[in-house]
């Protein structure tokens, strides 16, 4: 079979179970879907250019009598430095509707590097006034003082430069919002409701599963849960293969601005997934026995879930495996290593192979800090050279598997950041790959039928086929 090369793949979503709403080429970005307001929607539509060295020049467009004489005028200006805001209400628009008729000057921006708010809006042509309005009644809910570079924002006047309203983006889904209640303004925070739409992205591995998935334009947070489904089953860090192929479906969550758009925020729960290679063939479908209680399972109905996982991290690569005889980097001298040095960053979260009970939490010498995690059936679990420990982690304390317990430092004999993690059966240490972890709990025979429907729609929207090539790591 013939794969379309880097830059032609395509991205699915499905408004319903099958249907394809819309298909994007796949070109390194993927924005958010949603159709701007129609003619009709306004009363008068201003379209603005914006000339080398100039400001923003509005200019009224021709519109349809037929709209109403209550409908607002918007009036949107780019995030450029305006020298003075056509703030007059345009005369055929006072002729047709009134003076009744309110119209909303709408701006825009966002914080650049070492920019305050007051800074970015004054560069709009913001009043100072205006600024220290909106500081001053936003200060019970946010302090502009602890603003970050890429947060935005969207300022609603009126002609004469009153605040209407103001919204201030810390994240796509968490937002400030001011408005002016009729008698007083109110401030308060938000966290936007998300919508989903069920999406399909797949392709092919060229250097690593992250890589291909970004390169198809979606965030990498899918690739992060994609890896994640499969922990129990696949290292990715060791086992993917240039040619390896993926498919995912998944639910694409979205949210509702206040022009009335939809705006992609992030990829929501896959729902279904598959990964063939040198690896073997891989498949999962979520499902949930009982309400708001799901998991991930193999077609045959058998948990994904096993009682280990292959890594305690997302680590960067393996430095150093188990073997019986290792030369040791700092003492230069030949000795067992009987465990596994996984490489990342500093500070890299560290989490719990397994459920089990922390019995030592401190200090070890040539280990630095160390957390050791007693399991059931004699398992011990080690993890050394921590930077830190997880607040509030104490002995004594039951973690779940997935319990993120330390921080990936260098602490001890260590020549780079690192965790170095090993397990111990019955008091012998036992090479963590070689550990044969039981599975989790199968479908029952009560919720087959069930299952079975579900896994049948789930897999027949997923498809069989690769539908894109990341050719390229970006």
């Amino acid at each position: 079979m013939q794969y379309p090369r880097c830059g032609q793949g395509r991205l699915q979503t499905f408004s319903g179970r099958g249907e394809i709403v819309l298909l994007l080429m796949a070109a390194g970005f993927v924005s958010g879907f949603g159709a701007p307001s129609s003619p009709g929607d306004t009363a008068v539509q201003m379209a603005s250019k914006t000339l080398p060295g100039e400001s923003v020049v509005a200019t009224p467009v021709a519109l349809s009598s037929s709209a109403e004489p209550s409908s607002p005028v918007v009036v949107e200006y780019s995030p450029v430095a305006i020298d003075s805001l056509p703030l007059h209400r345009p005369s055929a628009a006072r002729e047709q509707w009134g003076s009744s008729s309110s119209l909303t000057v709408v701006t825009r921006g966002s914080i650049a590097p070492g920019q305050s708010l007051s800074a970015s809006l004054r560069r709009q042509g913001i009043s100072p006034v205006t600024v220290d309005l909106i500081a001053r009644e936003m200060r019970p809910v946010f302090d502009f003082r602890h603003s970050h570079p890429g947060d935005r924002y969207r300022l609603g006047q009126d002609p004469d430069g009153t605040v209407l309203d103001f919204r201030y983006f810390t994240s796509p889904e968490r937002s400030f919002y001011l408005f002016w209640e009729g008698t007083r303004y109110v401030a308060r925070a938000e966290r936007a409701e998300l919508q989903s739409q069920l999406a399909k992205v797949a392709g092919l591995v060229d250097s690593s599963l992250y890589d291909a998935i970004v390169s198809l334009g979606e965030q990498a947070q899918l690739a992060s849960d994609f890896a994640d489904i499969f922990a129990w089953d696949i290292d990715f860090s060791r086992n993917v293969r240039p040619g390896d192929d993926f498919q995912i479906l998944y639910e694409r969550l979205y949210r509702t601005d206040d022009d009335g758009e939809q705006v992609y925020v992030k990829p929501g729960r896959i729902l279904a997934a598959r990964y063939r290679g040198m690896v073997g063939d891989y498949a999962v479908v979520y499902f949930e026995p009982e309400p708001g209680r799901g998991a991930y399972y193999r077609p045959d109905g058998s948990s994904v879930e096993r009682a280990f996982l292959v890594a305690p991290l997302k680590f960067s690569r393996v430095s150093s495996s188990f073997t019986t005889a290792r030369r040791h980097p700092i003492l230069k001298v030949v000795r067992p290593h009987r465990g596994i040095d996984y490489a990342a960053a500093r500070g890299t979260p560290l989490w719990s192979i397994a459920e089990g009970t922390v019995i030592f939490r401190d200090w070890a010498g040539a280990s630095g800090k160390l957390v050791k995690i007693r399991h059931t059936n004699g398992y011990v679990s080690f993890y050394a050279h921590l930077a830190r420990f997880e607040a509030g982690l104490r002995v004594g304390q039951r973690v779940a598997q997935k319990d993120v317990i330390g921080y990936v430092g260098d602490t001890g004999l260590a020549t780079g950041p690192h965790v170095c993690f090993r397990v111990q059966k019955n008091g012998r240490y036992v090479n963590p790959l070689d550990i044969s972890s039981p599975a989790g709990r199968s479908i029952s025979s009560d919720n087959w039928t069930g299952f079975k429907a579900r896994r049948d729609m789930l897999l027949s929207d997923l498809g069989d086929s690769t539908l894109a090539v990341a050719d390229e790591a970006l």
